[in-house]
């Protein structure tokens, strides 16, 4: 027999882990709504881009095609996509016709008639400019990805490099290696700053343009790949050595 002492050192029995709380259960939903989210929202969203960007191209090219040649004609309704294709093949021949003497005759003569024009004549050869460089295969246009110290000593931005400056912008510029810089605006990338900068005073990144995009458009939310974020952070910090000692030599 057991004494009282004995008794009172026995350790009391294990109860059953208590219930869980009723919060538990909305989380679980919360989780699980979540979830869904997160699988269907992106192919939601890409799926309503693409359909808006075929009906824009539809509609913009149906008033062109007679009436007799649509396919709701014939059909209970349109077929998408129709005007997508009709404006590719449009454009495909287009270039194709052009290549020829004939062809570039008669765009040399319109190009003569909108160079006279003193309103559309800035904003063609603008236009003109931007499409060759983004579509040239030969153009370097937003290839590269970099880091400027903006809008303060010690703060990196993300920055796009495009062509080096023109030969008479680069005689006015200080006596250094200057490179055409964009720096795009979060969440909004269509805006930002232009500017030179010295080469010296870039950091290139190994990362694609792709990848530096999505960083920007996220607001630094998704990150590149890890092999990725260490070259960066190992940039940084060549970047902030570099800066400490120039520091030091202005110090001295």
């Amino acid at each position: 027999m057991t004494s009282l002492d004995d008794q009172s050192r026995v350790p009391p029995p294990a109860f059953p882990a208590p219930p869980p709380v009723k919060g538990s259960f909305g989380a679980r939903i919360r989780n699980y709504f979540l979830t869904g989210l997160i699988l269907t929202g992106p192919l939601f969203i890409t799926a309503y881009l693409t359909w808006s960007f075929i009906t824009w191209v539809d509609d913009l090219v149906r008033p062109f095609i007679p009436p007799v040649y649509r396919p709701e004609t014939y059909l209970p309704g349109p077929i998408p996509g129709t005007g997508l294709v009709i404006a590719f093949l449009a454009l495909t021949l287009l270039g194709f016709l052009t290549a020829n003497l004939v062809g570039r005759t008669l765009v040399e003569m319109g190009e003569k008639i909108l160079g006279r024009m003193p309103i559309v004549r800035p904003l063609y050869k603008t236009m003109k400019q931007i499409f060759e460089t983004l579509f040239s295969k030969s153009g370097s246009s937003f290839r590269t990805a970099a880091l400027v110290e903006f809008p303060a000593p010690g703060m990196w931005s993300l920055v796009f490099l495009s062509q080096p400056p023109s030969a008479e912008i680069a005689t006015r510029l200080p006596q250094s290696e200057h490179v055409s810089a964009f720096l795009p605006c979060t969440p909004n990338p269509t805006t930002g700053f232009f500017f030179y900068v010295p080469r010296k005073d870039i950091i290139e990144l190994d990362i694609s343009v792709e990848s530096a995009m999505t960083l920007v458009m996220s607001a630094g939310m998704v990150q590149p790949q890890a092999d990725a974020q260490k070259k960066l952070a190992s940039m940084a910090a060549t970047a902030r050595a570099a800066q400490s000692a120039k520091m030091k030599t202005i110090a001295k």
